[in-house]
């Protein structure tokens, strides 16, 4: 190596973005986002200085020159020299700063660099790229973490470049440092977890409650046990509680490992913090509106509901200004001299305000709607009950031929089975066990069998609903239940819409802890946790999945805080209340990892059979139903991209059984992560590709275009009330009564009576307004946040046409909704199905797929 001034140098370039750009919760101390702009902040450039001198060091690491003990070389330390002003790649916020390190070529090629921060603030690293390396050109290191002060850390912070190897292929020199990483993030899995730790591990769901605030607060441990088995969530390690050994204690912020929450500016940690503030401070603020009478506590009649996005209602004086600053809340609470509390119109009365109300709406919203996938197609008659009639008595259906018949357009029952016309959405068994409970609170309700016919037209019709009750005598005595037809005119169509209501009240409960939180969130997070675990960055699988992962355990943090916990807003605003959870762990009794590929139920459901010769190899009973047709083809996309990428790296079945991390991944998802369903035989084995390809679609799938069809129309469906109620607070009054009478004479208001009251409303309005929104820096599937998440030309080509069949899928979407003859497209309120769009905007699009569940 040539002495002195002479010595060869590596030029870099360093991007970061600062801490104070990026605190969420300097931010909202300060209160001083304006017009959705952040002020009060520091000039980027005024504190870039403070990088400057010996303040940050990195330390390269070869890649292929050993020294003495078989490790990579490690160079001399480099310090950050100057701002770069005019990097035309930089991005909103960030940083870039040149750096030079000492090199000769004895050292090799660089593979990984460790980076020592001696501030006393973190910063936030995106990359750093090497320029004129000798013999290789230039190197990309993708960064995307918070690095913490030096004396954090056990061992220096270290990134790999973005290079891509099996365990097996590794380069020597690399090996150590990519084992040390991983022992680095499962940590030791004992204490409290710190605020700036990269530890990933795993725990069960024992922080739902607060026993020590009384017997009212407490909550079932979920996972851990047969009777109430449940998916891991990322273990804390903070206190248990002194009422209950069994429970941790909470506390207002809630560790997860630091690189989950990204701090991606004005974006999704918006959404998530405008989640923390309606559970505090906006239910806080209407709380105090209804306690001051400021508003009557019911709803009159429909026109009123209508008038909370045509004119709002008007809060007290200074009542914003006790709401937490935060652009995403500023279009619900506005102030222009006076204050209101204003929503914007959902789609499903933007053209229609009374089209909700008709059966063919009511049919078409179980198969287009927000809980699309819970349908299937009637096989026995009488409906049959699963639950153990030992305990729960003979729970078969009362609905009989007789009363379906007359809207079989001329089909006996049994030719409209054989023929598979007949659907059945059912919410009996899930809710029966619990529903003498749940009617022993204020709220009153049903479980409920609808049976739906598929007409010559492609759409479906209600024409039987079944409302059960336990039996007063005793549980194993059976259940009540009545049977409503279809009515039109009179006292019977008003009752006939009050059954439909609790249909969608048990739909919704059922889509809120299930379909959405369940079936992606909480079984999404063993998956994350896992390939943090036991997959190398530099691992092609991890390059896979880890964009899908994006903000899920932070969103699931907050939700455990805020939203499914004891007293959180689903126990504020939905049926099922303290009782929601426990029922959404047994039905986790019955979930299948392999079922949630969309195929596989769409089988299971009886909605598709196997067809060689039609699209996607399945034939769908039901053709015009929009979330199985379009959901196929984003299916088959997924697929074909995952098949694309895992062929580049494993050449043959061997290579999958003898990728050591691949297998301890799998086995860690299925024996800890999904621990409480590990000796079901269903799991697949992870020995050839195509058990690789086809749980990486799985997870891809469930993550992105499953929690999409769930999540993002939310509003646009939920957000009025009228259409998806979540509560119900009275049963069907009996003829004689004044509550029958009230049907006759006053219709609307006999319905606002039995459905969400205001409180409520406003309160669940507030929240799913935020979550079906998309964040400004929203990825969305085929996107990835670097061009440099991987040097492999072949995988960089792979996704780019993965990309392009997207947008050719999108086109043909859009093509089907312009198709008069399939009515389930758009159908009576004039509302495209758009929900699996794979592009989007900003805001409430009704539309786009992101890479992840980030909200």
């Amino acid at each position: 190596m040539l002495g002195g001034l002479f010595s060869p140098k590596i030029k870099g370039t360093v991007v970061l973005i600062q801490k104070n750009v990026l605190d969420i919760n300097s931010i909202l101390s300060a209160e001083k986002v304006v017009n959705g702009v952040l002020e009060g902040i520091t000039s980027i450039w005024d504190t870039a200085s403070s990088f400057l001198g010996s303040s940050v060091s990195l330390q390269l690491i070869s890649a292929t020159k050993t020294d003495s003990s078989g490790k990579g070389k490690v160079g001399n330390k480099a310090y950050l020299e100057g701002a770069i002003n005019n990097l035309p790649t930089l991005g909103a916020q960030q940083n870039a700063f040149t750096i030079h390190f000492e090199f000769d070529s004895n050292f090799g090629i660089p593979g990984a660099f460790y980076i020592q921060n001696y501030m006393t603030d973190e910063f936030f690293l995106v990359s750093l790229t090497l320029e004129d390396i000798p013999n290789q050109g230039t190197i990309h290191f993708a960064c995307n973490s918070w690095v913490y002060n030096f004396k954090k850390y056990q061992h220096d912070r270290i990134f790999f470049a973005n290079n891509t190897y099996l365990p097996s292929q590794t380069p020597a020199a690399v090996v150590y440092y990519r084992q040390l990483e991983l022992q680095n993030l499962r940590g030791d899995g004992k204490g409290e977890r710190l605020e700036w730790e990269r530890i990933y591990d795993y725990d069960v769901y024992n922080d739902l409650g607060e026993p020590d605030k009384g017997a009212s607060y407490a909550r079932q441990v979920l996972g851990g046990s047969s009777a109430f088995p449940y998916p891991r969530r990322g273990r804390t390690g903070r206190p248990k509680t002194n009422t209950d050994p069994n429970s941790e204690s909470r506390s207002g912020s809630v560790y997860i490992p630091r690189d989950e929450a990204f701090g991606h500016l004005k974006s999704s940690d918006f959404l998530i913090y405008g989640l923390k503030s309606v559970a505090q401070d906006v239910t806080s603020v209407l709380q105090s509106v209804f306690e001051l009478d400021f508003t009557p506590d019911e709803f009159e009649t429909f026109d009123e509901v209508r008038e909370l996005y045509e004119g709002g209602i008007k809060l007290p004086t200074d009542a914003i200004s006790k709401i937490s600053p935060l652009p995403v809340l500023k279009e619900i609470f506005r102030t222009d001299g006076e204050e209101f509390l204003k929503f914007p119109t959902p789609k499903v009365i933007q053209v229609s305000k009374s089209a909700w109300m008709t059966d063919e709406e009511f049919g078409r919203e179980i198969i287009a709607g927000v809980n699309p996938g819970l349908v299937h197609s009637l096989e026995v008659f009488p409906p049959a009950s699963k639950l153990d009639s030992a305990i729960y008595g003979d729970q078969t259906s009362t609905i009989t031929k007789e009363h379906i018949e007359p809207n079989l357009d001329g089909l006996t029952t049994d030719l409209a089975i054989e023929s598979k016309k007949l659907f059945i959405l059912d919410h009996h068994d899930t809710i029966i066990p619990y529903l003498r409970l749940i009617n022993s609170t204020s709220t009153k309700a049903y479980a409920s069998r609808t049976i739906l016919f598929l007409k010559s037209d492609g759409t479906l019709k209600p024409v039987a609903i079944e409302l059960s009750l336990p039996h007063p005598q005793g549980d194993q005595y059976g259940v009540v239940s009545n049977v409503y037809l279809p009515a039109e005119e009179g006292v019977e169509s008003t009752i006939w819409l009050l059954a439909k209501a609790y249909v969608i009240v048990n739909d919704s409960c059922y889509h809120q802890l299930v379909s959405h939180w369940l079936n992606t969130h909480a079984v999404v997070e063993p998956f994350v946790i896992a390939t943090h675990r036991q997959l190398s960055a530099v691992h092609p699988i991890y390059k896979l999945l880890y964009p899908h992962y994006r903000d899920t355990m932070n969103i699931n943090a907050l939700a455990r805080g805020s939203l499914v916990n004891a007293d959180g807003i689903i126990e504020k605003t939905f049926l099922w209340g303290g009782y929601a959870m426990e029922i959404s762990s047994v039905v986790y009794k019955d979930w299948v990892f392999t079922d949630q590929a969309l195929p596989a139920d769409l089988i299971k459901r009886g909605i598709a059979v196997e067809d060689s010769s039609s699209p996607h190899g399945l034939r769908l009973v039901i053709e015009d139903y929009p979330y199985a047709v379009d959901g196929l083809d984003i299916w088959g996309a997924i697929k074909t991209w995952v098949e694309d990428y895992v062929s580049l790296y494993y050449t043959s079945d061997d290579t999958i059984e003898q990728d050591v991390e691949l297998q301890s991944w799998w086995k860690e998802v299925v024996e800890v992560g999904h621990g409480d369903k590990k000796d079901e035989p269903w799991w697949p084995k992870l020995q050839t590709r195509e058990d690789l390809i086809h749980v990486s679609t799985i997870v891809i799938w469930t993550a992105s275009a499953l929690h999409a069809a769930v999540n993002f129309g939310q509003y646009p469906y939920g957000g009025f009330i009228l259409n998806r109620p979540t509560l119900s607070r009275r049963f069907i009054p009996e003829e004689g009564t004044d509550e029958y009478n009230e049907l006759i004479t006053n219709p609307q208001k006999a319905y606002l009576r039995t459905i969400t009251p205001k409180f409520q409303t406003l309160i669940d309005l507030s929240v799913i307004e935020i979550l079906s929104r998309h964040a400004s820096d929203e990825l969305y599937l085929g996107q990835r946040d670097s061009e440099y998440w991987t040097s492999d030309t072949k995988a960089l080509e792979a996704i780019k046409k993965f990309g392009t069949t997207l947008a050719e899928i999108e086109a043909q979407l859009v093509q089907r909704n312009n198709n008069e003859t399939l009515r389930n497209r758009v159908g009576p309120v004039t509302m495209p199905y758009t929900l699996l769009y794979p592009s989007s905007a900003e805001g409430l699009t009704f539309r786009g797929i992101p890479n992840s569940i980030s909200i």
